[in-house]
């Protein structure tokens, strides 16, 4: 009896460490809900965190003379708080089957934390 029992301990503790090391586990995919539900409104901290560095990143700039373009030079007028624009993308994460995942997902920051997250086939 008390084999036994050593036995079911032994199995749960190697069950329990085999199911945490696979959340964090690259190569790790999610569906279009659990990933929006877990990422969404996240830090770049926690994102990288969870999902490792990035495939690709890119800043937004804003181009010179872009409100005079639009017809709006008080945008220009020193006041304004800056605002910090990134995209990062990860390639085959989040499944729309299940079978197959969206090549590219773009998770987009402003001042370090997420406020959209689109998925691509088409890229």
């Amino acid at each position: 009896m008390n084999i036994t029992f050593k036995r079911i301990l032994v199995s749960s503790i190697v069950f329990s460490f085999f199911s945490v090391t696979n959340i964090y586990a690259g190569g790790k995919t999610y569906t279009e809900n659990e990933f929006l539900d877990n990422f969404g409104g996240k830090t770049k901290q926690i994102i990288k965190e969870r999902l490792g560095e990035p495939d690709k990143k890119e800043l937004s700039v804003k181009p010179t003379n872009a409100s005079a373009m639009i017809g709006n030079n008080d945008a220009d007028d020193g006041k304004s708080k800056k605002v910090k624009v990134e995209m990062w993308y990860y390639k085959n994460i989040v499944r729309y089957d299940a079978k197959h995942t969206y090549k590219e997902t773009e998770i987009s920051f402003v001042n370090d934390q997420v406020r959209n997250i689109a998925f691509f086939n088409n890229r």
